[in-house]
């Protein structure tokens, strides 16, 4: 990572004892950044530092929930459970590697990028919702109790089919894309006409190596036989889980369709979800996802009925089987920029020819890499909060990432930007002043070389 993380106006939420801690954090961050690398002081410089952090994080979080709580914050409740999802799991999971590890280089960068996102990432959207300066996306999620007893009871079902041990990555799953995902929707409904979608994601090798396995497929692709059976799997499993939560027995299932991920992707770009979780179950990834129903709209999407099953199926899946032979033949390019106008603006330049992902920030970036590896992440190097030169230094120090060809994207023409770009070694640099045209061509080049070694 960099040496410093930097503080910017835009992170002040506007309530003074709010803003001062959060000051604080980046402060523990950045000198825990300066000394991390003092030799032999090493692990007791980081040791001390991760046990201030944490303790003033306690302290901050409890305070916080105070002030929340005292002004009547309409989002205090699922504040606070972002919160404990922090302190709760994601931070002993942290202290639990770096004691394992014997606090390695590794883990300790681990953890420092892990806190640096989650403190930008929560000061810049769940702490700004407080005083109405951002929209907190997690506003309509389940009470805790329907969110706790759904989880347990995923897991144990994913156990009993299947001899699973599920783990929970996410809580708050955004929809990104794992591997080649089969996305499964069903749809409730009751006689108010309110609705409910639920929507299952099953990572392909799933599905092959807990279905297939129990058929004795031999493929390692889906075919409709264990298409039909997966289906029919899921909406059994559904049923368990819906068991538990009196709230939505009342529901009746209305609808199932199988969704492009466009089609996956945009629900979650237009619906906020009540409940979205994301597991790695050992065999491939799963999420469970349930969309609030009163903004179900149809999406193009066609109804599976008795009647039209197999039809239906078979067209799915040889649309997904072109899909992904088209896939297999397009080259994966990453983009990470903090500018929405960018992101469309290169995702319409190279989607014909390249399978485009998009990341507004590293942490976004990150995950993006670990659950769809790309050939050529293109990065900018301007972005405020954690830079490109951090999130570079973030991916190489991966071991499984450190091979990952990046470009850099920047605005600077002038001679000492770009010797700090070509300073950190990245395959090449773009700039964005040049025509579309031209940087379309820099990077069909760029993948020619690759293939002529």
């Amino acid at each position: 990572m960099g040496n410093q993380l930097i503080w910017e106006d835009r992170f002040n939420i506007g309530v003074d004892s709010i803003d001062r801690e959060h000051k604080k954090l980046f402060s523990v961050l950045n000198r825990m950044l300066l000394y991390k690398d003092h030799g032999e002081k090493n692990q007791w410089v980081c040791m001390e530092g991760i046990k201030y952090f944490k303790d003033h994080a306690m302290k901050h979080f409890t305070e916080e929930e105070a002030y929340m709580a005292s002004i009547g914050y309409v989002g205090f409740e699922t504040h606070r459970r972002v919160h404990d999802n922090f302190r709760k799991k994601t931070l002993p999971a942290l202290e639990k590697e770096l004691k394992q590890t014997n606090y390695s280089e590794d883990a300790i960068n681990h953890f420092l990028g892990v806190c640096a996102g989650w403190l930008f990432g929560h000061t810049l959207t769940e702490d700004r919702a407080i005083t109405g300066k951002a929209v907190n996306r997690w506003i309509n999620l389940l009470p805790d109790e329907e969110q706790a007893v759904m989880k347990q009871t995923i897991m144990e079902l994913l156990y009993d089919l299947f001899r699973l041990q599920p783990k929970v990555v996410s809580e708050c799953y955004g929809g990104e894309k794992f591997g080649k995902g089969i996305y499964y929707r069903l749809v409730y409904g009751n006689d108010k006409k309110e609705r409910w979608e639920i929507i299952l994601v099953f990572e392909e090798k799933l599905i092959i190596n807990t279905m297939g396995s129990v058929m004795g497929t031999k493929s390692d692709k889906v075919n409709v036989m264990l298409m039909n059976a997966s289906r029919y799997t899921a909406q059994q499993f559904v049923n368990r889980v819906r068991e538990n939560l009196p709230s939505v027995d009342e529901y009746e299932l209305k609808e199932e369709n199988l969704l492009s991920y466009e089609q996956f992707q945009n629900i979650f770009k237009e619906q906020l979800p009540q409940l979205s979780f994301l597991f790695d179950t050992g065999e491939g990834y799963f999420a469970y996802c349930v969309i609030a129903p009163h903004l179900l709209q149809n999406k193009g999407e066609i109804a599976i009925k008795t009647e039209n099953a197999m039809t239906e199926v078979k067209a799915y899946l040889e649309k997904e089987n072109d899909i992904e032979k088209n896939s297999v033949q397009k080259k994966k390019i990453l983009v990470v920029d903090d500018s929405d106008f960018m992101l469309q603006a290169i995702e319409k330049l190279l989607m014909e020819d390249y399978e485009v992902v998009l990341a507004n920030s590293g942490l976004s970036a990150i995950r993006c890499i670990t659950l769809n590896r790309p050939d050529l992440v293109l990065l900018d190097y301007d972005m405020p909060v954690c830079n490109g030169s951090q999130i570079l230094e973030m991916i190489r120090s991966e071991r499984d990432f450190a091979n990952i060809s990046v470009i850099f994207l920047t605005g600077k023409m002038d001679k000492e930007s770009v010797e700090k770009v070509i300073a950190l070694k990245p395959e090449g640099y773009l700039l964005k002043t040049l025509r579309p045209t031209e940087i379309k061509k820099k990077i069909d080049d760029f993948f020619k070389r690759q293939e002529m070694g």
